[in-house]
């Protein structure tokens, strides 16, 4: 029986390439589970990447919205203060023009009043003026002569009773006679006047007459008292305008 030798090489050749079979898996693994880091660290960049990119667009977007709402809030607020603002000048421009308007009125009625008191106390010294003037007897009767002959034309009757003070008859005579002559004269006509002694003017008028008709129905009161009076009224503007000048506010005149 013939007996081979193997060498110790080849029998050991299968065990080398297993060995070297098992090394070549193991790298290959190894490899492998290197790639799968690559990729994994390259994804997880990646996605970390794309978060910080999508929070950063997030806060940017949200610090565009914060900065429209907080100008939308500014605005707001500015227009209510603005608003509020108005509101107030509106009312303070209000009151200034009413409390402008009352102290203007109120100068002004107490500017009338002053001129009335003045107006007033004018006629009040020419009414003490009256009393004296009846004390010239001579150019008294020239006033009784006007104020009877006045009386005359006015009523134009041929007789009159005038009425006068007591003490002032003997100067009302005169006066009458006087007054008759000289309406003839203008007119051509005879008039006669009578003292109406039944009824005499009071002593504490200031003077002058009173002419009645013949029927007594229409009289001319020519007292120095009633002259006053009516002067008052159609001499006041006059007056007012020689001591205060011309009112501009006036737009129409008599």
């Amino acid at each position: 029986m013939t007996k081979y030798h193997i060498p110790l090489a080849s029998a050991s050749a299968p065990q080398a390439r297993a060995v070297t079979t098992r090394r070549y898996q193991t790298n290959k693994t190894v490899i492998h589970n290197v790639q799968v880091d690559n990729e994994l660290r390259k994804m997880t960049a990646f996605i970390k990447q794309e978060a910080m990119e999508k929070a950063r667009e997030i806060e940017i977007k949200a610090n565009e919205e914060f900065e429209i709402e907080k100008s939308k809030l500014v605005r707001q607020e500015t227009d209510a203060i603005d608003s509020q603002y108005e509101k107030k000048f509106k009312q303070a421009t209000m009151s200034q023009q009413i409390t402008r308007s009352t102290v203007a009125n109120k100068t002004r009625l107490k500017v009338l009043g002053a001129r009335q008191e003045l107006l007033d106390s004018i006629f009040e010294q020419a009414e003490k003026k009256l009393v004296d003037g009846a004390k010239d007897k001579t150019k008294y009767q020239k006033v009784l002569k006007g104020l009877i002959l006045e009386g005359f034309y006015a009523l134009n009757e041929p007789t009159m009773q005038i009425q006068a003070r007591k003490k002032d008859y003997d100067a009302v005579k005169k006066a009458i006679e006087e007054a008759a002559a000289e309406y003839k004269k203008q007119v051509g006509k005879e008039v006669s006047g009578k003292i109406d002694e039944q009824n005499p003017l009071p002593e504490q008028s200031t003077g002058g007459v009173i002419i009645v008709s013949g029927n007594g129905k229409i009289d001319i009161n020519n007292t120095f008292d009633t002259r006053l009076e009516l002067l008052k009224d159609s001499a006041a503007p006059a007056v007012r305008e020689a001591l205060f000048g011309k009112n501009p506010n006036r737009k129409f005149f008599d």
